[in-house]
């Protein structure tokens, strides 16, 4: 595969270099881990309420979105560093980490969080690592198989509770010991900038068939789960991954921390069913997501989130307004805008027929 040739720079957001949309300027906060204090969480409530459009977005890579603000995101700026939310400015972009949402909780075969703790402060401090395109995406799974699936760049992936296998977009290596994982990713992503070109992703190097074809990530359900020691923990996924300033709020008084998902949900990890009620009124999630839309995005055919609202059912969908199909999970039915309705994985439905067409889809699965 040859490298691709870009005219243009990588444009993926931060804070500092935001992008424009029909709606204001829109700023990404990266989230190690997708881990998140509660005091951080009330910062980022008032910065949604003061100086965007009242709620934050969660992306596909366990980070954060404002939308909505002004061109002068120098308060914004303020703020999230004041709260420990932008440790290294000249990194910010680059500070793309995933890890298993449940790992230390419930299930795999060791707890990777403090992995990810080690390796930001690894990438941080390694000036040169400033230049990784803002795309380049870094994992940790801890044996289950999820963030191997979400396409990183490069995944340390546990075999055991002492080794792993080094994974370069997709194509596993050779055993890494867990004491190495760290080191042996920061040798990697210096090696790649030697060698980018203009690659933004490392699949696009030659060399790379691709990696291994990886089943699409699971998503976590809604509502309450088992803890490892006993206790319960508790997934919210709200409807469009959007989440209000007063929902945050809510989240900060029912735990220290959270962890932000890669399926735009949030693992609650301690879970009292005495505040049950408050915390499940969150999750409205319908088995759909769906991109900003008209007339958020000036390149949007559709207002797809008030079209996806038209279907109740279960089945996975992403609504995309323009062939970009901004924020598409893997694994999920493509619902492209066209004129007067919708392309459904190519085939057309009418605006007035997609509660239909997806009940229907949702019976055959069931049977």
């Amino acid at each position: 595969m040859a490298i691709p040739a870009r005219a243009r720079p990588d444009a993926c957001p931060g804070v500092f270099a935001t992008h424009e949309a029909a709606d204001g300027f829109l700023a990404r906060v990266r989230l190690p881990g997708g881990r998140v204090s509660a005091a951080q969480l009330g910062v980022l409530a008032a910065c949604a309420e003061d100086l965007g459009d009242g709620s934050v977005h969660l992306t596909s890579r366990a980070n954060v979105q404002f939308r909505g603000l002004s061109p002068d995101t120098g308060e914004l700026a303020g703020r999230l560093a004041a709260a420990g939310l932008l440790p290294a400015p000249a990194h910010e972009r680059v500070r793309n980490y995933l890890a298993s949402p449940l790992s230390g909780l419930a299930g795999g075969l060791l707890d990777v969080r403090p992995l990810v703790r080690e390796l930001d402060t690894a990438v941080c401090a390694r000036p040169e690592l400033a230049g990784l395109p803002g795309r380049f995406l870094f994992a940790f799974d801890d044996g289950r198989g999820d963030m191997a699936a979400e396409e990183p760049d490069l995944c340390w992936q546990a075999v055991d509770g002492d080794a792993g296998i080094l994974l370069r977009a997709g194509e596993p290596g050779e055993r890494v010991p867990v004491t190495g994982a760290v080191d042996a990713l920061v040798r990697e992503a210096l090696r790649f900038l030697d060698i980018r070109g203009t690659a933004w992703r490392m699949r696009e190097l030659p060399g790379f068939s691709g990696g291994k074809a990886f089943p699409a990530g699971k998503a976590l359900p809604a509502g309450p789960f088992s803890r490892d020691d006993g206790g319960q923990g508790l997934c919210v996924v709200p409807l469009f991954g959007e989440l209000s300033a007063a929902q945050l709020r809510t989240l900060a008084e029912a735990a220290p921390e959270v962890v932000v998902t890669p399926w735009r949900s949030v693992v609650v990890p301690g879970y009292d069913p005495a505040s049950g009620p408050a915390l499940l009124a969150l999750s409205t999630d319908r088995g759909v997501s769906a991109c900003i839309g008209l007339p958020g995005c000036a390149k949007s055919r559709a207002d797809v989130r008030a079209d996806a609202r038209r279907t109740t059912s279960a089945v996975p969908a992403h609504f995309s307004g323009c062939e970009r199909r901004c924020g598409k999970p893997r694994g999920t039915a493509d619902v492209l805008a066209a004129d007067g309705g919708y392309l459904i994985d190519g085939a057309f439905v009418p605006v007035e027929g997609l509660a239909d067409f997806f009940a229907a889809t949702a019976q055959k699965g069931q049977r």
